[in-house]
């Protein structure tokens, strides 16, 4: 496969230095964006009086978003290009930041509901656009490092995300002070709307070069017809894909409920508290992947998933036995193992795909979608057996993350083959 970029091939590295820099930023506001999507769940648990299984359609719609409009935003990419896929992912999302303004005026949880989906479809396309565009810009044997670095500034966001949750939405202080539970939401998405559309105008007027394809194996190669059918025949890509799903959903189920898990398991602590210590979890993500990064130089992938996954299964079981201060903590562990796991999770299911490698991939980050699994039956099992014994769901998701890395992984297949 042959790469056409419009302003030479891949450019000097000097050149590149000033678009790749715009593109990582990106990372950073859909970063930020999740952080406080775990924040706004409890806090309108408390303020719109939502159970925890309603306050979930938060994460349903944000993760939804991602399953129902990763395809529409794969095409724009492909009919307009990177610039018109990043700025248009900024303005959409934007908008959705702008939409929280009156739906957290009229105190509409469906109308907050409806806004995260919008912010999110502008996310989708941001990412989708931003991903491939970093991949790409560049030489390919250094995309992993240019990747490794967006992801880094994506778990940033993550940090900070709860930070200005704790500082602003969960502070007393500040709600007296703006005369309403919800105008702290409403300065917060109205100041983030503001300087995403601010940032999508600087990028309109950037240049960035153009990368597109000239040539593709995958549509020249005779074998690639009826290359479905052949990627379904990769058992270790089919069951990457599930795996990535549920780990997915483990993801989001943690970041959730981690609040309520930890004010009704840690007498005397606060939401703001938790909000914080919430970040310090998020910190605990990064480092955990910059931790398993050198440690892969010496220890395979299968084995470093297979080790994680029991060690969060342990982790989330501890987290089910309600144990004061201790179940919280066992949960700020979780994050550390499970930094790496989708990077990894990723590797394994496209590892040897061949000439499908590049769909293998696309299927693969539609997996995000699996955010939508575990949020609604936690928060039904929270509801009716208490918090921690919602945590059963994520225990048996990292065993089965566990049993990818040490056996289905290893289930591969040369594409064109037949077993």
């Amino acid at each position: 496969m042959a790469i056409e970029v419009h302003e030479g091939q891949y450019g000097s590295a000097a050149s590149l230095k000033a678009p790749l820099a715009l593109a990582v930023s990106c990372f950073l506001i859909w970063g930020l964006a999740y952080g406080l999507l775990d924040v706004l769940n409890k806090h309108f648990q408390l303020t719109l009086h939502v159970g925890k299984a309603q306050s979930s359609w938060l994460q349903i719609a944000y993760f939804g978003a991602y399953l129902l409009m990763s395809l529409p935003a794969g095409a724009l990419l492909q009919a307009r290009g990177y610039k018109v896929g990043i700025v248009t992912g900024l303005v959409v999302t934007s908008f959705g930041a702008l939409l929280f303004v009156p739906s957290a005026e009229a105190a509409s949880f469906r109308a907050l509901v409806a806004s995260i989906f919008v912010l999110a479809t502008g996310l989708c396309i941001l990412e989708t656009s931003a991903d491939t565009y970093v991949s790409v810009l560049g030489p390919p044997e250094s995309a992993p490092r240019r990747l490794n670095l967006a992801q880094s500034f994506n778990a940033l966001g993550v940090i900070v995300g709860p930070l200005i949750g704790g500082a602003l939405i969960f502070n007393p202080a500040v709600t007296v002070r703006l005369g309403s539970a919800q105008r702290a939401v409403q300065l917060t998405y109205f100041a983030i709307a503001v300087l995403v559309l601010a940032y999508a105008f600087i990028l309109s007027r950037a240049t960035l070069p153009e990368v597109r394809e000239v040539g593709s194996v995958l549509s020249a190669n005779p074998a690639s017809r009826g290359s479905s059918s052949t990627l379904r025949s990769q058992k270790h890509f089919v069951f990457g894909v599930l795996t990535q799903a549920v780990y997915v959903g483990a993801q989001v189920g943690i970041g959730a409920y981690f609040i309520n898990l930890a004010t009704e398991t840690w007498h005397g602590l606060t939401s703001q508290q938790a909000a914080f210590l919430l970040s310090f979890a998020t910190l605990g993500y990064l480092l955990g992947r910059f931790a398993t990064t050198a440690l892969l130089l010496r220890v395979s992938p299968r084995s470093i998933l297979t080790a994680y996954g029991l060690a969060n299964t342990l982790l989330c079981l501890i987290v089910v036995t309600g144990l004061e201060r201790i179940s919280a903590l066992a949960l700020v562990a979780v994050f550390f193992f499970m930094g790496t796991m989708f990077a990894t999770i990723f590797t394994l299911g496209v590892r040897n795909l061949g000439y499908l490698t590049k769909r293998g991939a696309s299927i693969m980050v539609m997996a995000i979608g699996g955010g939508v699994l575990l949020p609604y039956p936690m928060g039904r099992i929270a509801e009716t057996y208490g918090t921690p014994a919602a945590f059963i769901l994520p225990a048996i998701s990292f065993g089965l993350v566990a049993l990818y890395g040490w056996k289905l992984s290893a289930l591969e297949q040369v594409p064109g083959q037949t077993q």
